[in-house]
């Protein structure tokens, strides 16, 4: 006999798939998959590598969501079949055979429905992540580490590529800063999630007494801005100072001075890139990093807006965490915005990110939708 939960979850399934189907737009879909299919036939095409990278990575985008739907459909209506010959025959092994793969179906739409949602037009962009750890020397420099592991961890599970474009070591251990860009669809819209200040409780392996240290790390994310989003930079704002990089641990990339920062005199916004051999590649793809920085400064200032409008307040002080990690006394990581936390710290630490990520975007829909 099939559980009567089990049923009423499959009912749930079906309206969720029938919304899905008319939000999807499958006829559309199709159309641009067509229209991407001719794009990718013409002669020129590979004449802009950046670009037909890009129009490849949209493309499997939308067919793997296309696939993707119509794959939950058909594992619907194989568990609709199997509850119907458990019922008729009574059997409780495919009872609860069906009871399992319905539990899994629901997973799989919850997931799927959250992709959906990265609707934004920005979340679909490559990502530009910066780590900069506060006051505390060596322990928050090696906190500054931690999590640039950590990101490249998830990153590299989700298939995204990550380049490092800037980084600067610690004194002794860690990092005083880095800046990575992640690519891959919607990784701007998963990693927006991260965006703020993290906190590590630990006993520190730098301090001889053994004693327990409290340190921060803020991560700042912003949509890698193409060339065809319109940014106001006029030339005479910018000032560019080029040196000569170098990477981990100190040791020269180069001996010629190819790495290039630039600063945004009006608004005080300085990028650097130096994983770039030559000095022009360097100064474009520092071009680039401003101009998305810039971007999302806008974006910001529009959002402020709406929060004044409805009478909203947010404190952005270095102490308002957006997470905690708590290695000591107890093990517990919890994100402070949603409550969702995790025991297993080690998980977390090795990428396991995307617990904290659904909660984040899924109560950012909820507000929106509000």
């Amino acid at each position: 006999m099939i559980d009567p939960s089990v049923k009423q979850d499959l009912r749930e399934i079906s309206k969720k798939l029938t919304n899905l189907r008319g939000s999807l737009d499958l006829d559309l879909k199709n159309e641009m998959i067509a229209n991407f299919e001719e794009k990718m036939s013409a002669p020129d095409f590979w004449d802009d590598s950046d670009k037909a990278q890009a129009i490849i990575a949209e493309m499997n985008a939308v067919k793997g969501s296309v696939d993707d739907y119509l794959k939950l459909q058909r594992e619907y209506d194989d568990a609709t079949m199997m509850m119907e010959l458990a019922d008729e025959e009574g059997d409780e092994d495919v009872a609860a055979e069906v009871g399992e793969t319905i539990k899994s179906l629901v997973n799989k739409l919850d997931e799927f429905e959250l992709q959906l949602l990265l609707d934004q037009p920005y979340d679909k962009m490559n990502a530009i992540l910066e780590l900069h750890p506060g006051a505390g020397g060596t322990e928050s420099q090696d906190w500054g580490e931690m999590l640039l592991r950590m990101y490249t961890r998830w990153a590299e599970k989700h298939g995204f590529k990550v380049e490092v474009l800037d980084y600067l070591a610690g004194d002794e251990a860690g990092i005083k800063s880095v800046t990575l860009s992640i690519k891959g669809y919607n990784a701007y819209g998963y990693l927006k999630a991260e965006k703020g200040v993290h906190r590590l409780v630990r006993i520190s392996p730098f301090d001889s007494s053994g004693r327990r240290h409290t340190s921060f790390v803020s991560c700042d994310v912003v949509p890698e801005i193409t060339e065809d989003v319109e940014v106001d930079i006029r030339t005479e704002d910018l000032k560019i100072d080029t040196y000569r990089a170098s990477g981990a641990g100190g040791q020269h990339i180069n001996t010629t001075d190819s790495a290039v920062r630039i600063t945004h005199l009006p608004s005080g916004v300085v990028v650097t890139c130096q994983n770039e051999r030559s000095q022009i590649k360097n100064r474009e793809r520092a071009m680039t990093m401003l101009r998305s920085k810039l971007y999302e400064r806008k974006i910001e200032e529009q959002r402020k807006q709406l929060d004044e409008i409805r009478g909203e307040q947010s404190d952005i002080a270095w102490g308002s965490q957006i997470r905690s990690y708590v290695f000591h006394p107890y093990s517990m990581v919890k994100d402070h915005r949603t409550s969702v936390e995790s025991g297993n710290v080690g998980a977390v630490m090795d990428g396991d990110l995307d617990p904290f990520i659904d909660g984040y975007l899924r109560k950012q829909i909820k507000v929106e939708s509000e």
